[in-house]
């Protein structure tokens, strides 16, 4: 099966080119055609019409969309999601877990693993486990009743039901780093959650395996002139990579500015933190059990007025952005799929370019979503 992408304002890590032909072969990039090459026969012709094609959006925190949460313990709900996300441009997810009991999670796993058996929509590699062995007092949306101190052994049992690509955890908890460690060994990827740390803290999570900050600002240490906390390793340390909220509200624009004016973009990796208030527009929804009210484009708890996660579409968040700051869209790319992928190990996607899957989305030039291919084949 050969399709071909004609017309496509092409945007990739460090290349950007207009007129150019995307040649997909089973799936598979099999060149990239510049403008006024002979181009071959193929089965299927996608005229992208002059619009934006890019390596399809890696969302590596999502808790649900449309009404639908990965902790409602049901596979029509994964399956929902990761359809609905498609409509955001994103090709790749990790379905997020929330705090809650451990028999629980373990169910929720089996439900993702039996979705990951059969990935007809977004494809979903494995799971991000947010909680439960976060700060209690930094606890935000997750439910404060099941935090509990970190058990590898129980992060183990639900990484062997369906694999953990990334772990959430509070550096400043007793038995952190340790657990930091086997999950390094297991390869699991560790991000700093919902704490109190110090920079000493997060520094010896970072020895012992640390690598990403989960929703970089949020319920976490703040930046202080005698104590930089968790933002302020974050924007210091040149390794560490940090998850960004980019809806405008989570992070104010002047943060997420001076985030990408300070912070080398490889270092940078867009989420949604998306629940399943996206795409509803208003109304009320559950976050872990707690009950959560959707208006004025804000999702908050509705005892407390927490924020509790985001109802953004990713899509929405490249455009933001791309209006907040002056890097080219060749190198935002870079902070919406090829940082996940080479972070996760998944060393097939994030690029236009030969030998990587097709997974691509195909943008307006106000940045709505025009159509989404997962492996070559529109979704």
């Amino acid at each position: 099966m050969k399709t071909l992408i004609t017309n496509a304002h092409v945007i990739s890590p460090d290349v950007e080119v207009e007129g150019a032909t995307i040649e997909i072969t089973n799936g598979k990039i099999a060149w990239v055609h510049l403008p006024g090459d002979d181009l071959p026969e193929a089965d299927e012709v996608i005229d992208a019409g002059g619009r934006y094609v890019m390596p399809g959006f890696v969302d590596i925190h999502a808790h649900g969309a449309d009404h639908k949460d990965v902790c409602d313990n049901d596979v029509e709900s994964i399956r929902h999601i990761a359809k609905t996300k498609l409509g955001e441009g994103v090709t790749t997810w990790l379905p997020t877990t929330l705090t809650q009991p451990q028999d629980l999670l373990e169910e929720i796993a089996a439900k993702c693993a039996e979705y990951m058996e059969n990935q007809e929509f977004a494809k979903t590699p494995g799971l991000h486990v947010e909680g439960p062995f976060i700060n209690k007092a930094n606890a935000g949306a997750q439910n404060p009743q099941f935090v509990r101190e970190p058990n590898w052994d129980e992060l183990k049992r639900i990484h062997e039901i369906a694999p953990a690509k990334v772990f959430s955890i509070a550096p400043d908890m007793p038995g952190a780093c340790e657990c930091i460690r086997e999950a390094k060994a297991a390869g699991i990827s560790a991000s700093a959650a919902h704490t109190s740390s110090t920079y000493e803290q997060v520094m010896a999570a970072k020895e012992a395996g640390l690598t990403h900050l989960t929703h970089f600002g949020n319920a976490m240490t703040g930046l202080h002139h005698r104590e930089i906390g968790v933002v302020g390793s974050g924007l210091l340390d040149p390794d560490l990579k940090i998850e960004l909220i980019c809806d405008g509200i989570h992070l104010a624009p002047d943060f997420l500015k001076l985030v990408f004016s300070v912070k080398p973009i490889e270092q940078l990796i867009m989420i949604t933190d998306s629940m399943a208030g996206s795409w509803i527009g208003k109304g009320e929804v559950k976050l872990g059990g707690l009950d959560v009210v959707v208006d004025n484009g804000e999702a908050r708890l509705k005892e407390g007025g927490a924020l509790a996660g985001s109802i953004l579409l990713y899509n929405d968040g490249v455009k933001l952005i791309a209006e907040l700051t002056d890097l080219p869209l060749h190198q935002i790319v870079k902070a919406t799929s090829w940082n996940q992928a080479q972070s996760l190990g998944l060393d097939d996607i994030g690029k236009i370019e030969p030998g990587f899957c097709a997974d691509l989305v195909i943008l307006d030039k106000d940045f709505s979503v025009w159509k989404t291919l997962v492996d070559g084949v529109a979704k």
